[in-house]
């Protein structure tokens, strides 16, 4: 196990808090649970409690009311696989090991990377990934896999291709293949179907995903902490499995939108982001039926920005609400995502924090809720202090990077309240905001601040450290 020494505030937050859980084990009283519960390509505004005025989000919107929003937290990447990497290792883009959406052999994590759920499991606790993985999967190398960074016990899909699939054939179950009772592209006629692709759609991935962390759930009697990354897919395009239905938005029903006056994809994507609502409130409930409430953290995020996938209008329901860009660029819109943390007895209701933070900062995080010693050299800042009430005592980043390695590519960096974006990497022209009054970054204000447009191009090129696989317009 890792050991670290214990600082003087988390003493005294120790000490003012431990008359708050009821558990019967001092053991989870001193190391709480930790539930990360990550959503796929749901943009900024796509819940109520962020400003959605048509997708019912009850919910999430109750979890906000009782803990904490986050209203300048980032992904690590404007696309999934870079940004679940930067949340596992707590490096971001410039020094992690994946850094795009890429082929196997490069889109995973090899031996020497070491995991939030490695350093969690050295620490004590049970672990868990349930949903979606995409940093390893077959063909890639086994090193990859989440059973072989840190994960007990994993569900779901490996390959992120695979994930844009709501009802796959097969699901993985700590490496090995789980058959279910779904059958796609099969024949072009038979049992299930006439003319055209000939379809069976039984287990509905997300469903099973909840299936399965209640089990994880109810499972923990030990007394033994545990940590849950939940993964959904939820609402990504389903890319691979309509056959040239239109609608990427596939869910098992519309349920309150089947009537609304909206195209069946526009209904699709907000029953999808509903049915991942009721999941979450069905999370706490089993959390407070278990006396497990007060002993956990649970966050809510997204992977990055919304998406325009699968037919869906996103006009329908502004899901940037006031930021510029979506999923695949670099303005808020593709990385600034709505976060909230909550934990009765620790984190105050109805909060609300403008601290900068990103998904890199998940590790040091878990690591001093976990009593362990953060790993060195990490891109990662606990935001411990300010979600319990001591922003007095939270430290900063110098600034926050990220790059971007599709289309033309691109590099961001945000220092307080200066954002730059350079198109493309490296040599391209280098656009400058003032997020504190832009926040939609309407008006690029570079010319007027050259200075500032030479410190945030320094601080580009001393965040981007060369890897051989990822490479644009022949550099590195």
């Amino acid at each position: 196990m890792r050991l670290r020494t214990v600082t003087p505030c988390l003493i005294l937050l120790a000490v003012l808090c431990s008359g708050l859980f009821h558990s019967a084990t001092v053991f989870a009283a001193d190391q709480p649970n930790v539930v990360i519960v990550m959503a796929d390509d749901l943009g900024y505004g796509d819940l109520g409690c962020f400003g959605q005025e048509k997708i019912k989000t009850p919910h999430l919107d109750q979890m906000a009311a009782e803990g904490m929003k986050f209203t300048n937290f980032y992904a690590g990447a404007t696309v999934c696989a870079p940004s679940r990497c930067v949340l596992m290792t707590g490096l971001h883009t410039g020094h992690c090991e994946v850094r795009g959406n890429s082929a196997s052999d490069v889109q995973r994590l090899r031996d020497e990377d070491v995991t939030i759920a490695e350093v969690l499991n050295d620490s004590g606790y049970r672990t868990a990934l349930i949903g979606k993985w995409g940093l390893g999967e077959p063909g890639g190398g086994e090193a990859g896999f989440p059973n072989k960074q840190g994960f007990d016990y994993s569900f779901g899909y490996l390959s992120q291709h695979h994930a844009h699939n709501y009802y796959p054939e097969i699901l993985w179950r700590n490496g090995e293949k789980v058959q279910l009772r779904n059958v796609v592209n099969k024949v072009k006629t038979g049992e299930w179907g006439s003319a055209g692709w000939a379809t069976k759609r039984v287990d509905y991935s997300h469903d099973l995903f909840m299936e399965e962390t209640r089990r994880f759930i109810a499972d923990q009697k030990s007394g033994k902490p545990f940590f849950l990354y939940l993964a959904l897919t939820i609402p990504h395009a389903n890319n691979e499995g309509t056959r040239g239905t239109g609608n990427g938005q596939e869910v098992p029903d519309y349920g309150i939108y089947a009537d609304k006056d909206w195209s069946d994809p526009d209904k699709g994507q907000a029953a999808m982001i509903t049915r991942m609502d009721k999941g979450v409130g069905e999370l706490f409930e089993q959390l407070k039926s278990q006396g497990l409430d007060d002993e956990t953290l649970v966050i809510f995020t997204s992977d990055n920005g919304h998406h325009k996938e699968g037919g869906n209008n996103p006009e329908t329901f502004d899901p940037n609400g006031p930021l510029r860009g979506m999923k695949r660029d670099l303005y808020e819109g593709g990385i600034r995502v709505p976060t909230i943390a909550r934990w009765p007895g620790k984190i105050a209701p109805g909060s609300e924090t403008d601290h900068i933070a990103y998904f890199g900062d998940f590790f040091a995080t878990a690591c001093d809720l976990a009593d362990a010693k953060t790993p060195e050299n990490l891109d990662s800042i606990s935001f411990v202090p300010v979600m319990t009430g001591h922003p007095d005592q939270q430290a900063k980043h110098d600034y926050l990077y990220w790059e971007f390695y599709e289309r033309e590519s691109k590099q961001a960096v945000r220092k307080e309240n200066w954002k730059a974006i350079r198109i493309p990497m490296f040599d391209g022209k280098v656009e400058l905001y003032d997020l504190s009054k832009d926040l939609g970054e309407e008006k690029d204000i570079a010319s007027g601040h050259p200075e500032i447009v030479e410190q945030m191009t320094k601080l580009m090129d001393e965040a981007h450290v060369s890897h051989p696989n990822w490479k644009t317009r022949g550099k590195n």
